[in-house]
């Protein structure tokens, strides 16, 4: 599987292509702006795109994901249904933040723990990790130890509780009852920022390292 990080909107924000090797086909990860990137980078690799993959509902993950699938004619495939509230809210997200607007839309396929979601030959394992959002997910390679974790962790942080629906406490256990558990090996692909990998993160992550808060 090839993946190539697509940093769009002023919060330069991940988006993903994610490459089945085999077969060509692809799937877009959390589209939240500048789609004439992202579609430039699907032109570029002549991909054929499968559907779009959502992480979480906050604006800069998500803005673009209803005009993107239309483009392609393809399901949009996440979140889970608790994010239904930020999907939402759209609309109210794009003058906060200062975005195009954006519409509100409803996902093809909601997605829970344990799901999985296909695109050519690639599968994806799906782990419902609330927390920074309520119905925040992750995807999963298993063949490729690879996570996409949206703004659950980052390099040397994590996601913030402050939004409306946060939770802390929430946001920990995700990470240490769901995430840590896949491996120390796993490579992951953060909403923002460089990618690490978990085992780097138990070592020295000043917020859910081994140890912190034990």
């Amino acid at each position: 599987m090839k993946v190539t990080l697509i940093p769009v909107t002023p919060f330069q924000q991940n988006s993903s292509l994610l490459v089945c090797e085999k077969t060509g086909r692809a799937a877009i990860v959390d589209p939240g702006g500048d789609l004439d990137i992202i579609k430039g980078e699907v032109e570029r690799q002549k991909v054929s795109v499968e559907k779009v993959l959502l992480t979480h509902g906050h604006i800069d993950h998500c803005a673009g994901a209803k005009t993107l699938a239309e483009h392609y004619g393809v399901p949009i495939e996440g979140p889970h249904v608790d994010e239904r509230f930020w999907i939402e809210q759209l609309p109210q997200q794009s003058l906060r933040f200062g975005f195009p607007a954006a519409e509100a839309f409803e996902p093809t396929r909601w997605l829970d723990d344990h799901d999985t979601v296909t695109f050519g030959d690639e599968i994806l394992e799906v782990y419902h990790c609330p927390g920074h959002t309520p119905g925040h997910v992750i995807f999963f390679s298993r063949a490729h130890r690879l996570a996409l974790v949206g703004d659950v962790l980052f390099a040397g942080s994590i996601g913030r509780t402050d939004f409306p629906r946060g939770n802390h406490g929430d946001l920990i256990r995700s990470i240490r009852d769901k995430l840590w558990p896949l491996g120390d090996d796993v490579t992951f692909v953060p909403g923002h920022g460089p990618t690490s990998t978990f085992g780097d993160e138990r070592r020295t992550n000043p917020y859910v390292a081994d140890g912190v808060g034990a």
